[in-house]
């Protein structure tokens, strides 16, 4: 089935708003893994809004716990996101093209411009033995160049879907994601999705667009376990998957 990765950033941004240290985030990593997650995301940025660099390394050292877990560092190659992978050396890091003081993830890379900075850093990752994921759009025309720089896997940037979603264009739209999906796979890359994907709209992405291995979700499954608790969050989000 489709893998889930929990991305705990939002655990982290309510935990700043004051000093006590709680909510803990590495509780919450604890209590979606035992819940059945198969992972962990955190998205470290240069302000340390959310998760802040301690985190990630106690993140980290929990993930030595759970060996069949995966653990997902995301951030620009170009900021901060390098340290941490030579670091820590996690299974997957996940390059995004966020500037600095940016909002949150709104766009995938453009690699005609990109590709060439991007190749030598995907080159040190994978000598590391740390898988790289590609922040992409669904353009199926530019998974070739995704594989020509290196990546393994793309990550399908999926605020378009999730907008779409339950209007007279979702159908539409997924067919966009499906044959992103497929141009992937024939390159010979991995796939990868997230970004405002929830209950709701996951069941029908992961039916229609082929092969995702994994989702990582962040700010609905945090939001949803504000009522139902991290461990029956998590059970519905494989339920959804698995649907």
């Amino acid at each position: 089935m489709t893998f889930l990765s929990v991305n705990v950033n939002k655990v982290a941004l309510v935990r700043n708003t004051r000093h006590l240290g709680i909510p803990s985030v590495e509780r919450a990593a604890q209590l979606c893994l035992e819940a059945g997650a198969h992972g962990i995301t955190v998205h470290p940025r240069p302000d340390e809004r959310h998760v802040r660099s301690a985190d990630v390394y106690a993140l980290a050292a929990l993930l030595k716990k759970w060996p069949k877990a995966e653990y997902n560092i995301e951030g620009n190659p170009f900021h901060n996101l390098m340290p941490f992978v030579r670091d820590v050396r996690p299974h997957q890091c996940t390059f995004v093209p966020d500037g600095e003081g940016q909002f949150t993830s709104d766009h995938g890379w453009d690699l005609a411009k990109d590709g060439d900075r991007v190749k030598p850093l995907i080159a040190e990752a994978k000598s590391l033995g740390v898988r790289v994921s590609l922040f992409m759009d669904a353009v199926p025309e530019a998974m070739e160049l995704a594989r020509a720089v290196g990546a393994d896997r793309v990550e399908l940037y999926t605020e378009p879907y999730a907008a779409a979603w339950g209007k007279p264009d979702e159908a539409k739209v997924l067919a966009q994601f499906a044959a992103a999906a497929r141009a992937a796979q024939a390159a010979g890359l991995g796939v990868n999705a997230g970004h405002d994907l929830n209950r709701d709209n996951l069941p029908a992405f992961v039916r229609e667009v082929p092969g995702v291995q994994e989702v990582s979700i962040g700010h609905a499954l945090v939001s949803d376990a504000l009522e139902m608790g991290y461990a029956e969050t998590v059970r519905q989000y494989l339920a959804a998957l698995r649907r």
